[in-house]
């Protein structure tokens, strides 16, 4: 009997186990795809910086244009030029970015030759600013 109760214990074990129903999907990526940048791939970046919001605190960033959130967790900002004719360039901001309710969310702004491009952030930490990684 003591056999018996334990075979069909351990057939029930393996059982719950093997259930597909059981098996979860692994957490998705939070970190950019570093084969898909947030810049088109003819960019030159030059300069890039690296915030994170310690504490989970209410950090937010606004850039040129409505380039912007609020209760962010990270930011990546990227300055370079990017095609924009031919035998043109232009200085563009580039910036990839999380929130507490966006998990990934981007933005770009071009110059026109007369705007200066520059972004507000708001209680985070710069964890990084130089050349591109």
């Amino acid at each position: 009997m003591l056999k018996r109760s334990l075979l069909l214990a351990t057939v029930m074990l393996v059982l719950q186990l093997t259930n597909p129903c059981r098996a979860q999907k692994p957490p998705a990526a939070t970190e950019p795809d570093q084969a898909n940048p947030p810049y088109p791939g003819e960019s030159h970046i030059t300069f890039q910086w690296n915030y994170s919001c310690p504490g989970g605190g209410a950090c937010s960033f606004r850039c040129p244009g409505a380039g912007g959130a609020t209760s962010v967790t990270k930011l990546d900002i990227y300055l370079g030029v990017m095609p924009a004719g031919p035998d043109q360039h232009a200085l563009a901001l580039f910036y990839n970015f999380a929130t507490q309710n966006i998990s990934h969310g981007n933005g770009f702004s071009v110059s026109n030759g007369t705007a200066i491009l520059s972004c507000q952030v708001n209680g985070m930490k710069l964890d990084y600013s130089g050349p591109p990684k």
